[in-house]
């Protein structure tokens, strides 16, 4: 893998997240009690063997650099190749609504200073733990032109996500936007595997007829003409573009199978550490099948939640089927069910939240109820 790239694309992710996105990028968007969004894509590179990775932010970027520094967490803070951030070059505002073949153009030196052939172009909103690896070496083997990893899935309901079909060999034949009306069950996993020429031609080329998308431009309009393959992957998937996605897969995570299989197989996630002290359980606290961080006091009642670090729960509390992100503050006697809470947000004495698990009520940053 020393041949091949990694490059995380975070121009134009499909953004239904709402308040958990106001301050931040998909990618930063907190999950699993102590992990990020892109966690998962950046943890799946390193574990793959890819020493070279980057990431093209566009916007609300500041908490994702805080998180990911220096790439330290991951084993990327290397002399030689490591991580690399590339901010927006944007000369006027314009260049804001311009799609990613765009970006990849205004970073086009750090692609023509590598010395890899290959490029692993992914984005961050897709959560799974799967082996890159082996996707590269399919890829050699069929001599494909591109390669698109897809997972067949029935279950990915409110979720933004392109479906394509492939025949009999394994060729993509046809893949629809996220607007289409597809009935295909196969779901892009917006992972692809090229030649790094094939792809700075793309862009050129591209670029060159007015069109500025990578996968609705450059592939979908010539699919046709290149030898496209899909790699099905079998492991667990979660699509994390909207409330009801994001809600309905943190709450999969309390399912000991899934969370052992998208954690750990078939190697770790990794996520930037922190020191906190151990989670405190007073004699009050009553707590049942639930994911809680480091950090956290529990005085009251938790069940089927997902606590981030530093949270208190005080007295009298009770907390069911809800998702509170860091320092999260429940006071006493307050009631909350299917509820999202982003950090630092307090909940006042005897307040009553209770949200539909298909629609969670969900409370912006900071605030206070």
């Amino acid at each position: 893998m020393k041949d091949v790239m990694g490059v995380i694309n975070l121009v134009n992710e499909p953004d239904d997240l709402e308040e958990l996105t106001y301050h931040r990028a998909v990618a930063s968007v907190p999950f699993g009690g102590r992990y990020r969004l892109i966690d998962f894509i950046m943890s799946n590179m390193v574990n793959s063997g890819i020493r070279n990775v980057s990431v093209i932010a566009q916007n609300r970027y500041r908490s994702l650099m805080d998180h990911i520094g220096s790439g330290r967490s991951w084993d990327l803070a290397r002399k030689r190749n490591g991580l690399f951030f590339l901010p927006p070059a944007m000369e006027d505002l314009q260049e804001m609504m311009k799609g990613d073949l765009f970006y990849f153009h205004k970073h086009k030196d750090y692609f023509y200073r590598s010395s890899a052939n290959y490029v692993v172009l992914s984005r961050s909103h897709m959560v799974c733990n799967i082996d890159l690896e082996q996707v590269v070496n399919f890829h050699k083997e069929t001599k494909a032109d591109i390669t698109l990893v897809y997972k067949e899935d029935k279950t990915q309901i409110g979720s933004k996500c392109r479906r394509i079909q492939t025949n009999a060999e394994g060729r993509v034949t046809m893949i629809q936007d996220h607007f289409g009306r597809s009935d295909s069950d196969k779901i892009s996993m917006e992972i692809y595997v090229l030649k790094k020429e094939l792809l700075l031609d793309l862009v050129e080329t591209s670029l060159a007829q007015g069109y500025d998308h990578f996968v609705r431009n450059a592939i979908m309009r010539n699919l046709s003409s290149l030898s496209v393959y899909g790699y099905a992957f079998k492991g667990y998937l979660g699509v994390i573009n909207s409330i009801p996605s994001y809600f309905r897969h943190s709450m999969n995570l309390l399912d000991p199978e899934v969370y052992q299989q998208l954690f750990f197989q078939p190697a770790p996630i990794l996520t930037k550490v922190k020191d906190e002290p151990p989670t405190r359980y007073t004699v009050r606290a009553n707590v049942k099948n639930s994911l809680i961080a480091n950090g956290c006091v529990i005085d009251g009642n938790v069940e089927n939640c997902i606590l981030f670090r530093g949270v208190k729960v005080h007295s009298g509390a009770t907390l069911k089927n809800c998702i509170v992100l860091q320092n999260g503050q429940i006071m006493e006697r307050a009631t909350l069910q299917n509820v999202i809470l982003d950090k630092d947000v307090r909940i006042s004495n005897d307040t009553v939240l209770i949200g539909d698990p298909k629609a969670p009520y969900i409370a912006e940053k900071s605030k206070v109820i």
